[in-house]
């Protein structure tokens, strides 16, 4: 491994930071946190472990900064589904969104939201706490699209907006984990599709 030479304080880092935020997300999103060691982070960034440190922070730090990384990059899909104009369309663009992302060409297979939280014992225990946060926002985000959408006549009255929400977010995670047993996309969009057969009908 080429080792990258010790930059003076003051001076400009001697490596590209984005770049190897890329490398460690890629890295976080295949083997989970606790899959991965510094010494495996250090290699797929090019950089040494004080220039690690000094950019980013512990494992930790990098680890939530690798996942904001993947959640305005990969993950995007679910901030643009909340964009569409019907609670259905919102539902279709964000379980597709889902497949598009797990079985991403060059990408690992899976979400970094779902293979992240594969940790073990105590150590883990903060980003356990903060993945399982992550995916509560997520699901609250689309709870309250589909309030708006039950407000506003879109959705029937009866039906649950919290419960509707928690069922997407369910087949999107099960989306993730088929991707990471090896499920293709043409099998998983099946799966997308046959989710949204029984939409609640306005």
């Amino acid at each position: 491994m080429e080792v990258t030479p010790r930059t003076p304080p003051g001076r400009p880092r001697g490596f590209d930071a984005d770049a190897a935020l890329e490398q460690a997300m890629l890295l976080f999103w295949e083997h989970g946190y606790e899959g991965v060691s510094l010494t495996d982070l250090t290699r797929a960034m090019g950089i040494a472990k004080t220039s690690m440190y000094a950019a980013f922070g512990d494992k930790e730090d990098l680890f939530r900064k690798a996942l904001q990384r993947y959640t305005e990059g990969p993950a995007a899909y679910l901030a643009r589904a909340l964009e569409e104009p019907t609670a259905r369309q919102v539902a279709t663009a964000f379980l597709n969104g889902s497949v598009r992302a797990t079985t991403r060409p060059g990408c690992p297979a899976g979400c970094l939201g779902v293979q992240g939280s594969l940790v073990a014992g105590d150590t883990a225990r903060a980003i356990s706490d903060a993945l399982a946060a992550w995916r509560e926002e997520g699901r609250a985000r689309l709870r309250d699209r589909f309030q708006r959408a039950a407000s506003e006549g879109d959705l029937p009255a009866d039906v649950d907006p919290a419960l509707l929400a928690r069922y997407l977010m369910t087949v999107a995670n099960g989306i993730a984990v088929q991707a990471t047993g090896g499920a293709g996309p043409d099998e998983l969009q099946q799966v997308a599709d046959a989710a949204l057969r029984n939409w609640p009908p306005v």
